[in-house]
């Protein structure tokens, strides 16, 4: 099994108010598309209970930078007490979302991540070696690259919401 290395842990992002739940799924969906990133989603669960539309969403996208190294970005995200709702923007009544979004993201950078490099004792510790003192540039260049990508897509959504917010103020 591949070495994954916690990167980025548990950076949240939180909002309630109005907001358009397609368009942040898009907009999530986007950032990666755009950067070639592959896409898998692992889960998607939704519930309609009297309060409002539950939804948890797990989204696992990954890119390969070498033969050695992958970056894995978890993004959890929940949906709670969301309701469609209209307001009027100007002469023209839209349909919104209202509700509170939590997303959490999580950064890895994984090594050997074909998996040749474990199945015997002594290639992991060459591996190991390798990985620590001829490697550490190109691991240290993952380690930014993973960082400065979930730091722009969590200042996306971030601006997407505040802009939500801020466009359509009831």
């Amino acid at each position: 099994m591949p070495e994954r290395h916690l990167i980025v842990d548990r950076l949240k992002l939180s909002y309630e108010g109005l907001f358009n739940f397609d368009e942040v799924y898009s907009v999530i969906t986007t950032f990666f598309f755009e950067r070639s990133w592959d896409w898998y989603e692992r889960h998607n669960e939704s519930a309609v209970t009297p309060k409002g539309k539950q939804m948890r969403l797990i989204f696992e996208p990954w890119k390969n930078i070498s033969d050695f190294h992958k970056l894995t970005v978890r993004i959890k995200v929940h949906v709670q007490d969301m309701k469609e709702v209209e307001i009027k923007h100007g002469n023209q009544t839209l349909r919104v979302n209202q509700g509170t979004i939590k997303i959490i993201f999580d950064g890895f950078v994984v090594s050997d991540r074909k998996s040749k490099w474990i199945d015997m004792p002594f290639k992991w510790f060459i591996m190991l070696i390798f990985d620590k003192y001829f490697f550490r540039e190109h691991y240290k260049k993952a380690e930014d690259w993973i960082k400065s990508d979930i730091e722009d897509l969590h200042q996306q959504i971030k601006t997407y919401l505040n802009t939500f917010k801020y466009t359509y103020r009831t």
